[in-house]
């Protein structure tokens, strides 16, 4: 017959000696862990760069908008107010090359924009970009 639970260990170690044993491989891996971490962090000393404020890249660059929304609602091709029935003549024909690109506040309320994508809609517009602005 065959035993079962195998020989007790044979090389005169106590069990503590034994698991001390077990244990070094997993100090050491921790300590090159360690000393790989401290090192790949010390790399670079410089500092990110500074990025510029978002107030002062949105005056620089104003949005490249077929159409601007603004928070009260109006819509503005080229700086003039447009209301329903001029809007489809100044807006360039759907389905061209890029989508409608619309720009629109960052307070501007949902109700507006979704007259505003009603009107669109019926106009055959189905491929439409939301440029807004970011909030603060």
């Amino acid at each position: 017959m065959t035993n079962l639970v195998p020989p007790p260990f044979a090389s005169g170690k106590s069990l503590m000696e034994r698991v001390e044993d077990a244990l070094l491989p997993l100090i050491n891996l921790v300590f090159l862990l360690l000393m790989f971490f401290i090192v790949a962090g010390q790399i670079s000393d410089e500092p990110l760069p500074k990025l510029p404020a978002t107030s002062q890249a949105r005056e620089k660059h104003p949005p490249q908008a077929d159409l601007m929304v603004d928070a009260e609602g109006n819509w503005l091709i080229g700086g003039e107010t447009l209301n329903k029935g001029s809007l489809m003549a100044s807006l360039p024909a759907p389905g061209q090359e890029h989508p409608l690109r619309i720009a629109a506040a960052e307070n501007i309320a949902m109700a507006d924009l979704e007259a505003l994508f009603g009107v669109l809609e019926q106009g055959g517009y189905t491929d439409i970009l939301l440029l807004t602005e970011p909030g603060g």
